[in-house]
């Protein structure tokens, strides 16, 4: 029969899919000998079963349940259930991959009346009995039966209150009696039934509520988010209890071996005396500093020494763990690889380098290339004055402002209509994962650093800032107050993640500054990859941040970017309402020296590099103003009776504007359509680009133009196109008697030029992928109507797997671009390909990039790190170290 359940030890920190990341590395840590309370693991397959067959466990599931309880009781030397020795368990999810506090958990489960009174006896101590069988209550309450937790949680508050009772820790036995017997008059009043009693009864359906927790709302958002497959599921874990609220010998953790936010090698986390696990990410109690754990519990802080070590040897990676302290004995709860910032992934991958612990290529692998964004994230200005009226926790970096919302829901709505949103709580829950994800940043006055808002913010790249007291919170109202100032929903405050700052109002902010440990670590990618990586630039500014940003070239640098400019566009719109070709010339000539400057500027900036400029593209309207604005003005100068000249030259303009009207402009009069019909506007521009070159190679400059005609479709239109234009080329480089070597080549954004690439490739040196339109016409999707009404109901509904013009469509505009490459090839064996859509920041498209045999990609400047970093893994994974190729090998 299948094996469904796992002792602990029985696997190993290999078996994630199967076990779960939690039950995998709980075996893993028994294997080698860490103090971990015994328990068992149901395998993610039990999962499967469930879902697929009407919530119910499959065959001898139950039978090896009770087997491996009996094994539990043995190695325990307790009895589930029993009135004299009880052995209590927590019930825990463990998926594949990382979610923190997304799944669903019941701790001290196997409390009943009976056996509440045999744990009194057998401790000797009546307060702990009962905080734990009101943690039950509640938990189980609230996980299992859909009891509002927030119901439970006024009761305490209500107890406390009539008591005076600061915390928790404050209510004594009597107290809890009560509460006890109130939870569960709520308990009934929800359900219509008693608490239940029967220990086997409370723990099916504790494993049945976690397997369900796997498809709960917020575990669904942040699989979404971090895309994890919702075929995975979950493996549940149940382990013998260790209490860390038996009194001030007691405790409970959660640590990490470096620091999360700044990768700094420390003993950095959190822990509270007299506690249960939960009670220190729920933020409910401030917790204290992991470094200072030895003035409360010496002898297990010494222990604890001790693992960190142990862990980060064995693992070799950061690892974030949770550890609870009975009576003076340390006992380790789990372990997994730490989330941590891109800042921290960077240096602790780097550091551990230079401590032997990993390879290069290893260091390399390790960081997202996505992650990379959250570096470019913008800082404080703290040139300017700040008004800083609070200060919190640091929990996790980078600057961010936005109106304040008080609630998950209404931050979500309210970023959804384009505001930028603080949510502000007193501390967050999993179910505000949908509030965490539309805010620009987090601030919370409860909770530190390990707190769920943390650890959320930081997984996301969004600052936080967390346990700020100074911060009163009035969620009635829907404000919050700092001593006497007042800041009310909708107001404007900015937070310093870093810095763990509030500050009241928009703050100014600068670009971030990249380490050396960045550098180093794009260095080594940049000595793995194969693919070369340029920028996207169209002005000297954009091609310096190109450089600054590593780019080894320009891809696309678009020239009718430099008309819209105020002091040109006069130029350019004279030129398209010339009357006739003379008329035409006259206003290029206007042009031309404004088009060989910014060259000029570009080339000397990317001096030895190739840069790929493309002629004209958009249609010759968007340079002129809109046809609706124009009949409203004309129609106003005629309704109030205005004649003469103005009225004349808005006329003439609204007639061509009309003329140049396209029902589709995105199918009609552009690109080399545009060029072969007035081959005099792509001529000037040639003209231009050579001059610029020819007199920058007097100069001693090194250029490389590569000059790309766009939107070929038809073998003849590239070739008519370069017939003329080669002309001009080689006449400016006889003017100048200069050598200068250029290349003439195209832009395949049509799906019929990657089909008859071969024929295409007689008169192109080069081709360049440009996947923004490419994907409109291999889909038959406009993007900016697409992306406006439907395209997120496909992924949402998974009719798309993702959006295809943020990640390549493999199986469609990747067959075509792997069509072109191909073919092209076969004509011309040294044709270089690559790609300038926005496709080439993206980190899967690269991947793709180099799969397919691409010379480069090319993207915006400041995706460049992340594409050089995405080329050096496509090399990694291609030696067959981590990567399932078959999704390419088409």
């Amino acid at each position: 029969m299948k094996k469904y359940v796992y002792f602990f030890g029985e696997g190993d920190a290999s078996m994630k899919m199967l076990l779960g990341g939690k039950g995998a590395n709980l075996a893993e840590m028994t294997r080698i000998g860490l103090p971990v309370p015994p328990g068992f693991t149901i395998n993610t397959e039990a999962c499967h079963h469930y879902y697929k067959n009407n919530e119910t466990w499959p065959e001898g599931l139950e039978e090896e349940v009770k087997k491996n309880l009996v094994e539990l009781e043995k190695k325990s030397q307790k009895k589930f259930g029993d009135p004299v020795n009880p052995l209590l368990v927590s019930v825990r999810s463990g998926a594949p991959a990382s979610m923190p506090g997304m799944m669903d958990t019941v701790l001290n489960l196997g409390l009943n009346e009976s056996s509440l009174q045999g744990l009194i006896k057998l401790t000797g101590n009546e307060r702990f009995a009962l905080d734990c069988y009101r943690r039950f209550i509640q938990m189980f309450g609230d996980v299992v039966m859909g009891v509002d937790h927030d119901k439970y949680e006024e009761i305490l508050s209500d107890v406390k209150k009539q008591v005076g009772a600061r915390l928790d820790t404050d209510l004594t036995a009597e107290n809890l009696k009560v509460v006890i017997s109130r939870y569960k008059e709520l308990y009934k009043k929800v359900t219509g039934e008693d608490f239940p009693q029967e220990p086997f009864n409370q723990l099916k359906k504790s494993i049945n509520a976690v397997f369900s927790s796997w498809n709960n709302k917020r575990a669904i958002t942040y699989r979404k988010i971090n895309k994890i497959p919702e075929s995975w599921g979950t493996a549940v874990n149940v382990q013998m209890m260790a209490f860390g609220n038996m009194g001030n010998d007691s405790g409970t953790g959660v640590g990490f071996t470096r620091n999360p936010s700044t990768g700094i090698k420390e003993f950095y986390g959190e822990y509270l005396v007299n506690a249960q696990g939960e009670d220190v990410v729920a933020g409910i109690r401030t917790p204290k500093a992991i470094k200072d754990m030895g003035q409360d519990l010496p002898a297990a802080f010494e222990d604890l020494k001790k693992i960190y070590s142990i862990l980060e040897e064995h693992y070799r990676d950061m690892q974030d763990f949770e550890f609870t302290i009975e009576k003076g004995k340390l006992y380790m709860l789990q372990t997994r690889t730490g989330k941590r910032t891109t800042q921290a992934a960077i240096k602790i991958a780097v550091d551990m380098v230079s401590e032997g612990l990993i390879d290069k290529k290893t260091a390399v692998k390790r960081i997202d290339p996505a992650s990379l964004n959250q570096l470019l994230h913008p800082q404080i200005d703290r040139s300017v004055s700040l008004k800083v009226i609070a200060k919190g926790l640091p929990a996790s970096p980078g600057a961010a402002s936005g109106k304040v919302y008080f609630d998950a829901d209404d931050a979500e709505r309210v970023a959804n209509e384009g505001t930028k949103v603080i949510l502000v709580r007193p501390e967050t829950t999993p179910d505000d994962i949908h509030g965490v994800v539309a805010a620009q940043g987090v601030l919370t006055s409860r909770g530190g650093m390990t707190s769920h808002a943390a650890v959320v913010a930081r997984g996301m790249g969004k600052p936080c800032v967390a346990g700020c007291e100074a911060v009163a919170i009035d969620l009635d109202k829907k404000q919050f107050q700092v001593n006497s100032l007042v800041v009310k929903e909708g107001d404007f405050i900015s937070i310093d993640g870093g810095k763990g700052e509030v500050i009241l109002g928009q703050a100014k902010t600068i670009p971030p500054q990249l380490s050396d440990d960045f550098q180093k670590l794009l260095g080594w990618a940049d000595s793995i990859r194969k693919l070369g990586v340029r920028a996207n630039a169209d002005t000297p500014n954009d091609a310096r941040k190109a450089i600054e940003f590593g780019a080894e070239g320009i891809g696309l640098c678009r020239t009718e970017h430099m008309f819209m400019a105020p002091d040109r566009l006069p130029a350019v719109q004279e030129m398209i309402m010339a009357q006739n070709v003379e008329e035409r010339k006259k206003a290029l000539a206007k042009i031309e020296p404004m088009q060989k400057g910014d060259f000029k500027e570009i080339f000397k900036v990317m001096e030895g590099k190739p840069v790929t400029v493309r002629l004209i593209d958009p249609p010759l309207h968007e340079f002129l103003p809109k046809l609706e604005d124009l009949l409203v003005e004309v129609t106003t100068l005629r309704v109030k009776g205005i004649s003469g000249p103005e009225l004349e030259e808005k006329e003439k303009m609204l007639k061509i504007v009309r003329g140049l009207h396209e029902t589709n402009p995105m199918l009609g009069l552009r690109g080399c359509r545009l060029g072969i019909v007035y081959p005099e506007i792509v001529e000037m521009q040639v003209r231009a680009i050579i001059d610029a070159a020819c007199e920058l190679d007097k100069e001693g400059v090194k250029v490389l133009p590569e000059i790309m005609i766009p939107l070929v479709g038809h073998q003849n239109e590239i070739k008519i196109q370069k017939e003329i234009l080669e002309k001009i080329a080689k006449e400016t480089l006889d003017r100048h008697q200069s050598k200068v070597q250029y290349k003439f080549g195209t832009m395949i954004e049509i799906p019929r030029a990657a089909i008859v690439a071969d024929q295409i490739a007689e008169y192109a040196e080069f081709f360049s992928f440009g996947t923004n339109d490419l994907t409109q016409m291999t889909f038959g999707y406009s993007r900016d109507d697409a992306e406006g009404k439907f395209l997120f109901f496909y992924e949402e509904n998974g009719i798309l797997p993702e959006d295809p013009f943020q990640s390549i469509d493999l199986d469609g505009v990747g067959e075509l671009m792997k069509m072109g490459v191909q073919k092209g090839r076969q004509v011309r064996p040294d044709l270089k390909c690559g790609i300038c859509g926005e496709h080439g920041g993206d980190p899967n498209s690269v991947i793709f990039c180099h799969t397919i045999g691409l010379n480069y990609v090319s993207c915006s400047p400041f995706r460049v790190p992340l594409a050089r970093l995405a080329a050096a893994h496509a090399v990694i994974e291609d030696e067959g170290k981590v990567r399932d190729t078959s999704k390419f090998d088409k």
